[in-house]
């Protein structure tokens, strides 16, 4: 969340911010409700004082002063129990407010309604030319017999799927590499829990509850299932102090994703783009402020390493003000090229994104930095995706497929597999 003394400072900016990012909040009520709080909160520390004056006086005062001291202290204790009840609900609602507030935004960063406002950066190559008529990757899946989804829905439901045959030993052999290659780059590998309690998901930017969530919740507890590592690994380091020397910290984390994709239907989300369960390699930085930005890079940097060795096409987008999340400060996403998207004549799809979130997880979290100088803040948080699994194996089948219904395996994963075709 945002600094309320910075949207005290900054109320203009921040409302017109909110309004680039397509969020409805009312700054204006925020900062009543906030200065009501600190109204009611000096008048509680000025009878919390006279409490503890009275407590005082009763130390040494005489028979004929105890008790008219007495009275006072019973009434305090009163008024004091009806502030603290007051306050707490000032709090509360101020609070739910202050969390609606979305992050600022990158000055450089486009300002746009939806994500046909996205800015192309760069892309590696064009899409290459078919001699044939392109598949998609469930016409390729069913063929092959590597995926099933008429089985995964009667099993669990829309959206469930099995990953059969030659397909299971890719998908294993894609999680194998891309942990080896960022192991290299400085990343420390995790395998997280697939549960997190509720107050971490809200920590990071998730809604675990009400209409607008995405996220399965565990009946009676105070738990939901996590839609990406960067939940538990967000929530690794909670309510602790890091010391300077100690940043940036780099994690790699594989981990089960689950989202309800509630809302999401027709072709653009078909097959595995959209599905209720995938794998994901996930990277996440612990940083001190002025490393964020280009930490930012170096994780744009990996997620494009990652593809231009596998072989795929992709391209670089920056995500415009509306289609951010919450939480990000700047979001950079990869979309690679799919033959099944676009009404089967081919389009760009989201494969991996990376977020640079500033300070507004890390001051939801409670995660601080210590200065050598003893001085304390709140660290930067990054998130980028090494590997969305599912959406890996659409952009790898569609764009590898040949003539003959085959799929070619990516060279460098080969020695994983150990076979260079699924036929």
């Amino acid at each position: 969340m945002l600094d309320i003394k910075y949207i005290r400072e900054h109320a203009a900016e921040v409302q017109e911010n909110t309004k680039n990012r397509r969020v409805s909040v009312d700054i204006e009520e925020l900062l009543r409700r906030d200065e009501a709080r600190l109204d009611l909160l000096k008048d509680l520390e000025g009878k919390r004082m006279r409490r503890n004056e009275i407590a005082e006086a009763m130390k040494s005062a005489g028979e004929t002063d105890r008790p008219s001291l007495i009275e006072e202290g019973k009434k305090l204790k009163e008024e004091l129990s009806a502030l603290e009840t007051r306050y707490k609900e000032l709090n509360a609602e101020a609070n739910t407010l202050l969390m609606q507030v979305p992050n600022l935004t990158h000055p450089d960063a486009p300002v746009g309604a939806d994500d046909s406002d996205n800015k192309e950066l760069s892309r590696n190559q064009d899409p290459r030319e078919l001699s044939f008529e392109a598949k998609d990757h469930v016409e390729l899946g069913k063929a092959l017999d590597i995926l099933d989804f008429e089985r995964g829905a009667k099993v669990t439901g829309a959206k469930f799927y099995f990953i059969k045959n030659k397909l299971v030993l890719l998908e294993q052999a894609l999680t194998q590499w891309v942990l080896k290659e960022m192991v290299g780059e400085g990343y420390k590998p995790v395998i997280t829990p697939d549960l997190a309690k509720n107050s971490v998901l809200e920590g990071i930017g998730f809604h675990p509850r009400g209409p607008e969530t995405q996220v399965y919740s565990v009946e009676d507890s105070d738990m939901s299932l996590i839609g990406t590592a960067e939940i538990p690994l967000g929530g690794m380091h909670m309510d602790e102090v890091f010391d300077e020397d100690q940043l940036p910290l780099k994690y790699v984390g594989l981990s089960h994703c689950f989202r309800t994709e509630a809302g999401t239907y027709g072709r653009e989300s078909y097959g595995l783009y959209r599905v209720h369960q995938f794998s994901k390699v996930e990277l996440f930085i612990y940083a001190a402020p002025e490393q964020s930005d280009a930490l930012h890079e170096e994780l744009r940097r990996l997620e494009e390493m990652i593809f231009t060795k596998l072989g795929l096409t992709y391209r670089v987008v920056d995500i415009c003000t509306g289609d951010l999340g919450g939480p990000a400060y700047r979001k950079y996403d990869l979309e690679a090229w799919m033959w099944g998207r676009g009404e089967g004549k081919g389009d760009w799809g989201e494969v991996t994104s990376t977020s640079n979130t500033k300070d507004y997880q890390a001051r939801r979290l409670n995660i601080r930095l210590r200065r050598k100088d003893g001085s304390m803040e709140y660290a930067h948080t990054l998130n980028g995706t090494a590997l969305a699994l599912s959406r890996a194996l659409i952009a790898v089948m569609e764009q590898n497929q040949n003539e003959d219904g085959s799929i070619t395996v990516p060279e460098i994963l080969q020695p994983y597999t150990g076979f260079e075709k699924i036929d």
